[in-house]
């Protein structure tokens, strides 16, 4: 039976008191999630270890500082003074264990717990392959932070800024570690050691698994692909050929193109520039794509289009077919995405401070809390992927920006019914779904 207007209709004249009181209420009720998986990493215990020989005789330890640097990225803020507007949550404050919210000036160590975290969670996957991404991305800043210089800045040309260098694993989409670098440095400034660093953490942990790294073409020298092969790591680094006029020449006046699809073909060669010891494996790339004529064109004629080449060289050690080359490389891309959430959804290109060592600690927990958001999801799923010739990441996961949305922003009251804590929350339908299954998964 149809409903009457009458019945749904309501006409609303007044307009509520509003009062301000104190019921244990939150608004980020799902932070319970949160501090489970804190509770089952043991997180705060490691944090405090970081930092223990600093800690001594502080009100709020470096450690705790931390944690809520950690958490206060994961609500959505990225000013520091934005504290202010969680200063009285109850559940807040019972995840970072105090009774009152650090304030805004405590905040001002860790790099080995984001590299351990990640392992642990590398170990329980058992891949055979392991894709270890070496790349630089630019940390703007509109003042004059210390460490930072003007450089290559392709979005805010002019801009003083940090050029650190990260390393993801590309099966977890988490990041592995960083280097810390000001603007104006070359790509390959103080890589090779931050690269025989990193790889010498997953081989220890992972000592079965075939380890590879794909680099972009700053990287193509004969000392960085000589560190790859001396620790056995399967590589794919793109080559600026346009710099060697011998190679340009035999790449572009190249006639017999083996086919690889509709797109992409290649050919192979061994290379190598005059001041290097020895040659090595080019794979040859030509891309076609169409090219529409510029210009005026004639009406009730079809419009011309001509093709026209792409070309790009990778040298690799791999011994797979040229195919799964262009493959791996090209998956280089999904580092991308990962620096684009962790920037857009973890405050990763933000700089809240003047200080160097303020903004390092900002950056590494900006890291972490992108990992923790993964590792949440991670808990309570299965993997849906096998390891796919891009190397994309196993687990179909939400981004941070969602899980906030969905899950952490909710109402909750905190009450004690018999001395038992309890969290009560409105979720509904799916969004109580996904809640328990990662509570209990978290919680068994």
């Amino acid at each position: 039976m149809k409903p009457k207007k009458t019945e749904i209709v309501r006409h609303v004249h007044a307009l509520p008191h509003v009062s301000f009181e104190d019921h244990r209420l939150t608004s980020f009720a799902g932070i319970v999630l949160f501090m489970a998986l804190f509770r089952r990493l043991r997180l705060g215990e490691r944090l405090r270890r970081c930092f223990a020989a600093m800690d001594r005789g502080r009100v709020f330890g470096l450690a705790r500082v931390v944690l809520q640097l950690i958490v206060h990225v994961l609500l959505g803020f990225r000013r520091l003074r934005d504290r202010d507007y969680y200063a009285d949550d109850p559940l807040i404050a019972r995840v970072l264990g105090v009774s009152k919210i650090p304030g805004s000036k405590e905040v001002s160590r860790l790099s080995d717990l984001v590299r351990d975290m990640t392992l642990e969670r590398l170990e329980t996957q058992r891949l055979a392959r392991v894709t270890i991404d070496f790349d630089g991305s630019v940390l703007s800043t509109k003042g004059h932070a210390e460490g930072t210089a003007i450089g290559f800045n392709p979005k805010h040309k002019g801009a003083r800024s940090y050029y650190p260098l990260f390393c993801v694993i590309s099966q977890l989409g988490m990041f592995l570690g960083r280097l810390h670098r000001p603007g104006n440095v070359h790509d390959s400034n103080g890589a090779p050691a931050f690269i025989r660093a990193c790889i010498a953490a997953v081989r220890e942990r992972m000592p079965r698994a075939v380890l590879e790294s794909r680099l972009d073409s700053a990287f193509f020298n004969e000392k960085v692909l000589a560190l790859l092969e001396d620790l056995a790591v399967e590589y794919a680094v793109a080559v600026p050929f346009a710099s060697y006029a011998g190679l340009k020449h035999r790449v572009h006046s190249r006639e017999r193109w083996l086919r690889i699809d509709d797109e992409w073909s290649y050919f192979e060669l061994g290379w190598r520039p005059k001041s290097w010891s020895e040659k090595r494996r080019l794979v040859c790339i030509r891309r076609r794509r169409a090219s529409r004529r510029k210009g005026p064109l004639q009406l009730d004629l079809f419009e011309p289009i001509d093709p026209e080449f792409e070309f790009k060289v990778i040298v690799t050690n791999k011994t797979a077919q040229a195919e799964n080359v262009l493959r791996f490389f090209n998956g280089r891309g999904l580092n991308e995405a990962v620096f684009g959430e962790a920037k857009h959804f973890a405050a990763l290109d933000y700089i809240p401070c003047r200080r160097r060592t303020a903004n390092e600690i900002f950056t590494l927990s900006t890291m972490l809390a992108h990992n923790l958001g993964r590792e949440l999801q991670m808990q309570a799923t299965d993997p849906t992927r096998h390891t796919s010739p891009t190397r994309a990441p196993h687990y179909e996961l939400k981004t941070l920006g969602t899980l906030r949305h969905l899950l952490l922003r909710r109402a909750g009251r905190i009450t004690r019914p018999q001395g038992r804590l309890c969290l009560s929350t409105a979720a509904s339908g799916v969004a109580r779904q996904e809640f328990e299954a990662i509570y209990q998964a978290l919680a068994a």
